[in-house]
């Protein structure tokens, strides 16, 4: 499948068109609670994308064109030490490198 003709592909460049010329300042009077709805705090980590021309429309094409790569697949293939780095013939093991409990990981 090639991604770049899909509608959630074409729908992600309509927004870019759109949003290009947004100026933050307009995006941050649209919406009173942007840095509440753009960013996400994980065990100590900030992550702040309300800086960046996003808004709502945008991000739902953005989730929907991740659900139609099927990210959340390859997340899990990754996680369960699959092999899926077709290009070296062997898993990734990124996650192998933050695995602290000792216990073996699979297929490292």
């Amino acid at each position: 499948m090639n991604i770049t003709l899909t509608p959630e592909w074409q729908a992600l460049l309509a927004h870019q068109t759109r949003l290009q010329t947004q100026h933050l300042r307009d995006l941050f009077a649209a919406d009173t609670q942007r840095f509440r709805h753009f960013s996400v705090e994980l065990e100590g980590l900030l992550v702040d994308y309300s800086k960046q021309r996003i808004d709502q429309p945008a991000l739902d094409s953005l989730l929907g064109l991740a659900r139609l790569s099927g990210v959340e697949s390859w997340r899990d293939r990754m996680f369960a030490g699959e092999k899926i780095n077709f290009s070296e013939d062997r898993a990734v093991l990124h996650t192998a490198l933050r695995h602290t409990d000792f216990t073996p990981f699979p297929n490292a």
